[in-house]
């Protein structure tokens, strides 16, 4: 299907005002980093992401499943390899 195995790429996410890295495997799945991190975040960075929220005047809070970042990219990566075949 794919000539690679895994690809990765960093982006600005503003949901959490931070980048995440958006992986896609050669079976066509696609997450996010930021997923794990921002919907069960530790003690610790619970703390960081309120005080940013305050900071910000905003909720600061992942989309979780709404979220078509990573399936946006796998997408693209898909149309990409059926154009260079």
């Amino acid at each position: 299907m794919f000539n690679w195995q895994i690809t990765a790429t960093t982006v600005y996410c503003d949901a959490v005002d931070d980048e995440v890295t958006l992986i896609v495997v050669k079976d066509g799945t696609a997450r996010c980093t930021g997923l794990k991190k921002y919907i069960e975040p530790s003690a610790e960075t619970a703390h960081v992401i309120k005080a940013r929220g305050r900071e910000l005047k905003r909720r600061i809070a992942c989309r979780g499943a709404a979220c078509t970042m990573a399936a946006d990219y796998r997408n693209r990566l898909l149309t990409e390899e059926s154009v260079r075949k």
